[in-house]
């Protein structure tokens, strides 16, 4: 009955972490006492210098430390609650929080950085994973190396790897983004299958029976935004791979993973087994209306598919099908997420370090108090609390929460690069004209000239 009473919960709180990716709204600042400042004085914070905000914290011992992140409901409160706990210990410690939009946050980063005024920047950010290494390799003096100073193998290697530079660690992994097959079960058994069926296979196994599935009940198996390359990212992630090389170079050419992930995303296409739609709210439509029999996307999608009240107990999910041919193919990938950064501007990394080690990188307590919220831990031993072996009535009794972390331990790194945004939109173009009939080759050509030339070369 307690399981079961905390899955209500958690239910309920995943639809608010649908949101919890996107910046935007005003600044506000709070601080670990729970009281919230004017914007105005908010905005002001955040563009005091770190050196005044650290003389303010000199008096009467207290130990303050300043953050920069988006979202009240998901990131914030996350940062509240790790205050909370670390004040157990550390009675005299403050946390002021400034609510700062994702594009502002970069905006900041890069004004900062560019200008060699660093003392604008406060003691903790958060930054979008896809993002971390180009803001550590374009500037490398607004970051601390964190390397020995958390636990990093109780985290995921593949959310790790996202922080990573040169071998060196720069980020406090937060939130999961392990990547989830969710299929109807009620359309499989009609098919004459169970869930079962589509546990760690491969894409050409998943085509067949997709196929079949189609056959039996007339829905796709997988839908998704046309011209957007999420599922080849997850796809050429799961393998490891990447469109760069290890100095930096973009690799799009004579890449094997990648040609294999673009030709089995085409056959996808072709064998009417995935059916690309116009937009995001297209492509939740086709969830919510029952179009599809599945959902392949990071663990956040649970938000928007238990939104159908009438499809509550016809849900389970299991990891994603893995490419045929690549010799370090997995069924894991992950999709979205942030990681936490303490920048050069930080006058206490001692007090950075353990207050971020203590929480976000070594309390399962910390974990269980913000699942009601919908964050999903990357905290691998979170997984084995009572609050994460919970079943979730929606998806079958399943305790899909332990099951997520599971996913998240086996995701391999992979190089995102300076240059992952420009080469994931010269992919997505290259994709579109691929299912049209195009050669695979030229075009991935023509996706690495495009790069190239945002690269200067």
């Amino acid at each position: 009955m307690k399981k079961k009473l905390v899955s209500t919960v958690l239910t309920a709180a995943l639809t608010v972490s649908l949101l919890a990716g996107c910046g935007g709204g005003t600044e506000t600042a709070s601080n670990s006492a729970g009281t919230d400042e004017t914007t105005t004085k908010a905005a002001s914070a955040a563009e005091t210098s770190g050196d005044e905000a650290q003389a303010d914290a000199g008096a009467a011992g207290e130990e303050k430390l300043t953050v920069w992140c988006w979202d009240p409901a998901f990131n914030i409160n996350a940062m509240n609650k790790a205050a909370e706990v670390y004040q157990k210990d550390h009675p005299n410690f403050v946390l002021e929080v400034v609510e700062t939009p994702w594009e502002d946050v970069q905006t900041k980063l890069t004004t900062a950085a560019t200008s060699g005024n660093l003392d604008t920047l406060p003691d903790i950010l958060l930054m979008q994973d896809a993002a971390f290494q180009k803001n550590v390799i374009s500037y490398p003096d607004a970051f601390t190396d964190l390397t020995g100073k958390l636990d990093y193998s109780q985290f995921s290697a593949g959310k790790v790897g996202f922080s990573t530079v040169d071998g060196k660690n720069y980020g406090v992994p937060f939130d999961n983004g392990a990547v989830i097959a969710s299929y109807r079960t009620d359309l499989l058994e009609q098919a004459g299958y169970k869930i079962s069926d589509f546990e760690n296979i491969t894409w050409s196994d998943f085509i067949e029976k997709g196929k079949v599935v189609l056959e039996k009940t007339g829905k796709p198996m997988l839908s998704c935004v046309g011209g957007e390359s999420d599922i080849i990212v997850m796809m050429l992630q799961s393998a490891g791979g990447s469109f760069f090389g290890a100095d930096g170079s973009a690799q799009l050419v004579d890449n094997a993973i990648l040609e294999e992930v673009m030709s089995t995303y085409a056959e996808l296409v072709k064998s009417g087994v995935l059916v690309e739609v116009n937009d995001w709210d297209s492509y939740i439509g086709t969830l919510n209306s029952g179009t599809v029999a599945g959902t392949m996307a990071g663990c956040w999608i649970m938000a928007s598919i238990q939104a159908a009240d009438d499809q509550a107990g016809n849900w389970s999910i299991t990891n994603m099908p893995k490419l045929d041919n690549a010799a370090t193919a997995t069924n894991y990938a992950n999709q979205g997420g942030s990681s936490w950064a303490i920048t050069s501007n930080c006058k206490n990394v001692d007090l950075a370090a353990d207050f971020m080690g203590a929480t976000f990188g070594g309390s399962v307590e910390f974990y269980d108090a913000i699942l009601n919220t919908g964050a999903i831990a990357c905290y691998l031993p979170a997984g084995d609390s009572d609050a994460y072996g919970a079943s979730n009535d929606f998806f079958g009794g399943e305790a899909v929460y332990a099951k997520i972390i599971d996913f998240a331990g086996q995701i391999p790194a992979c190089n995102t690069g300076v240059y992952f945004y420009e080469a994931r939109d010269a992919v997505a173009t290259a994709i579109t004209n691929i299912v049209s009939g195009a050669d695979v080759a030229s075009e991935l050509q023509g996706a690495q000239d495009t790069v190239n030339f945002a690269m200067g070369q």
